[in-house]
């Protein structure tokens, strides 16, 4: 019982590892996409802080999960993404199917990460 338990957390946080690397990739992309518009390029970025933009960075996190295989990788994958001022923070949930499970149990558990960036051009 103590080997299934072992193996099913190391299933576990080799999920979450992988997951949280995502969400960082998403979190930065979504700042760096979500806060790009025409008016960096014609009037520069001035003074003030890029503004996100909610549905960008959200676009952006669903184009940069979909680019680099992430659904492939962790079926039924799920994000949300928050933006407050020039922060923004995905989440990310999905199944990890365990390798070894007990009687009545459906040996599925559900990861939940965040990643989180900025988006300051100072």
């Amino acid at each position: 019982m103590l080997v299934a338990v072992v193996v099913d957390a190391s299933q576990a946080f080799l999920r979450r590892q992988s997951l949280a690397t995502l969400a960082e990739g998403a979190a930065l992309r979504a700042a760096d996409l979500g806060a790009e518009g025409r008016e960096v390029y014609t009037g520069g970025l001035g003074d003030d802080p890029l503004a996100l933009t909610p549905g960008r960075a959200r676009a952006a996190v669903g184009d940069y999960l979909a680019d680099v295989g992430a659904y492939g990788e962790h079926p039924g994958l799920r994000y949300d993404v928050r933006v407050a001022g020039n922060r923004v923070e995905v989440s990310l949930t999905a199944r990890v199917e365990l390798p070894l499970t007990f009687p009545g149990t459906d040996g599925h558990a559900s990861v939940t990460v965040t990643g989180a960036a900025i988006a300051d051009p100072e």
